[in-house]
C-alpha cells in the first residue's frame, strides 16, 4: 500500500488512515477489516471530538462511559508528563512508590464504610477478575474452600477476561467463547418497565436468595451487581433493592461486590455508584472514570472485613498485574480527582440530572420511544414496536433498527452514543460530567431527527 506518510511512517489523510486501519488495526468488538466510514478522531476538547475531516462530533457517551472530566484537560496531560520524567515505572509487587500510596489513601477516604484497602489494576475486566479471585481466596482462608460460585444478573456485562465473562450474563458476549469457567450463576435483572402489575418490586432481590439456596449457601462466594445495570439499557434498581441484597448476602455469608466500572467517579452524582443507593458493599470494582480515561487504570477496593484473614494469616493474595498502580496512571488519577473536586462535578451532575432526563423524556411523542430510565449522567432510551402495549420489536427488527438504521444515522449526524440490542433495542447516553443544558438540547435535537426517521421507516 502506497500512502502519503509522516516521518514515522504513519499514513495521513482520511482515506489513507481508514485503509491502514482496515489492513492493520484489529478493532475491538468490530468486524475485521470492513467499515469504509470509520471515523478517525484526532482532537478532543470538552464534550467534543474532531475527526480527520475537521468535523465536530458531540461526545454524548464520554467515548466509552469513561472520559468523565471531558476531553482536552491539559492538567491531566501535564501530570502524566511530570510523573514520567520523575519516575516512569515502579511495581507495587515487592516495592511501592509515592503516587500509588497517595492515591490508595485518597480512594480509601472517598469509599463508603470500611473499604480501606486498594488493589490497583489496568482496567475494569481486571478489577472484576481480581475481585472474583479475592472472594475465593477470602473464603478459603476462613476454612470454606467450597465457596467458589458467583451470582450475577441476566444481561449484565462484567468484562471480557474468562472469570469476568463467566459472571457476565450477556449471551452474545459468552457464546463465542463457551464453555465458560465453572461457577457463574444468574438471576433476573431489575426491568421495572416490563414488571407485571402487582408484583413485589423487590422480587428480583429475593431471586438472589432463592439462587443462593438453590446452589447451596456453602458453595457461593459472591454476588456481583452494578448500581445501574449497563446492558439491557441503564436498568436502575427499585427502592430498597440494595438494602435487601445486602441483608441476603450477610445472612448467607456471601460477599457483595459492587461493579462500579461505569457508575463510579461521579457518573451517578456520587463518588461511587453504590453510594447513590446507600450501599456499603464488601468490594468495589472500578476503572474508566478513575483517570477520565487519559491513561488506563482500574482498582479493586476492599473492606477491612474481607482483608482481615490475609492480615491475620500473613498469607499474600497470590495475584498481581505488571501495570497495577503504575506511577503515571496514579499521578493522572490524582490530578483527575483534583479536577472533579475543584469543579464540583458531582454536584454539577446532581443539579443537572433532571435537565438531561427532561431532554430525553421530551422524545416520548415519537411512537417508537417506550421508556427513558437511568440516573445521574447515565441514561437509556428503550425502543418499542408499540408504545401503548410496550410490545417489543422482534429480534430481527431490533437488530436491523440498531445496526442498520440508528447506528449509521447517528454517525452521519455526528452524535456519539450507543445504539445497542442487548435484551431490548436501546440508545444509551452518558455525557461527560461537565455537560449541561446546551449539550442536552443538542442531544435531544439530534435524537429527535434520527428517531423520527426510524419511526417512519
Amino acid at each position: 500500500m502506497t500512502t502519503e506518510a509522516t516521518g514515522m511512517g504513519v499514513p495521513t489523510g482520511t482515506a489513507a488512515l481508514q485503509e491502514s486501519a482496515r489492513r492493520h488495526l484489529w478493532r475491538h468488538f468490530a468486524p475485521v477489516g470492513g467499515d469504509d466510514e470509520l471515523p478517525v478522531f484526532v482532537r478532543g476538547d470538552g464534550c467534543s471530538l474532531w475527526d480527520t475531516e475537521g468535523r465536530r462530533h458531540l461526545d454524548a457517551l464520554s467515548s466509552l462511559f469513561c472520559v468523565n472530566a471531558g476531553h482536552g484537560r491539559a492538567e491531566l496531560a501535564e501530570a502524566a508528563g511530570a510523573q514520567a520524567r520523575e519516575l516512569a515505572y515502579a511495581t507495587t509487587w515487592d516495592t511501592a512508590h509515592p503516587r500509588a500510596i497517595e492515591l490508595a489513601e485518597r480512594i480509601a477516604g472517598l469509599a463508603p464504610g470500611d473499604l480501606d484497602r486498594v488493589f490497583f489494576t489496568s482496567g475494569g475486566s481486571e478489577s472484576v477478575e481480581s475481585a472474583l479471585k479475592l472472594a475465593r481466596a477470602h473464603h478459603r482462608l476462613r476454612g470454606e474452600p467450597s465457596r467458589v460460585k458467583v451470582i450475577a444478573r441476566e444481561l449484565a456485562y462484567h468484562g471480557t477476561t474468562f472469570g469476568a465473562l463467566s459472571a457476565t450474563g450477556l449471551p452474545s458476549a459468552r457464546t463465542p467463547f463457551e464453555p465458560m469457567m465453572p461457577g457463574g450463576c444468574h438471576v433476573p435483572h431489575t426491568d421495572l418497565y416490563r414488571a407485571p402489575e402487582g408484583r413485589d418490586p423487590l422480587w428480583a432481590a429475593d431471586a438472589i436468595e432463592k439462587r443462593i439456596l438453590f446452589e447451596g449457601p456453602g458453595t457461593v462466594a459472591a454476588v456481583i451487581l452494578e448500581p445501574v445495570q449497563n446492558s439491557g439499557g441503564c436498568l436502575p434498581p427499585p427502592p430498597g433493592y440494595f438494602a435487601r441484597a445486602r441483608d441476603i448476602c450477610d445472612r448467607h455469608g456471601v460477599l457483595l461486590i459492587s461493579d462500579d466500572t461505569i457508575c463510579g467517579w461521579g457518573r451517578l452524582g456520587t463518588w461511587f455508584g453504590a453510594q447513590r443507593f446507600d450501599l456499603v458493599p464488601d468490594i468495589i470494582t472500578t476503572a474508566k472514570g478513575l483517570t477520565s480515561a487519559y491513561v488506563p487504570m482500574g482498582a479493586m477496593i476492599v473492606s477491612e472485613r474481607v482483608a482481615e484473614p490475609f492480615v491475620e494469616s500473613g498469607e499474600p493474595f497470590a495475584h498481581g498485574l505488571t501495570f497495577g498502580g503504575h506511577p503515571v496512571a496514579a499521578a493522572v488519577a490524582l490530578a483527575n480527582l483534583d479536577v472533579i473536586e475543584r469543579e464540583d462535578l458531582l454536584g454539577h451532575v446532581r443539579r443537572h440530572e433532571a435537565d438531561l432526563q427532561a431532554a430525553l423524556e421530551g422524545l416520548f411523542d415519537i411512537p417508537i420511544v417506550g421508556d427513558v430510565r437511568g440516573a445521574g449522567y447515565f441514561w437509556g432510551i428503550e425502543l418499542v414496536a408499540d408504545q401503548a402495549t410496550r410490545e417489543p420489536f422482534s429480534p430481527e427488527v431490533a437488530y436491523e433498527l440498531t445496526e442498520r438504521v440508528l447506528g449509521p444515522a447517528l454517525r452521519r449526524r455526528r452524535l456519539i452514543c450507543r445504539a445497542a440490542d442487548r435484551g431490548y433495542p436501546v440508545i444509551q447516553l452518558a455525557p461527560p460530567l461537565i455537560a449541561g443544558p446546551e449539550e442536552f438540547a443538542e442531544i435531544g435535537a439530534i435524537l429527535r431527527e434520527v428517531l423520527t426517521e426510524a419511526a417512519a421507516r
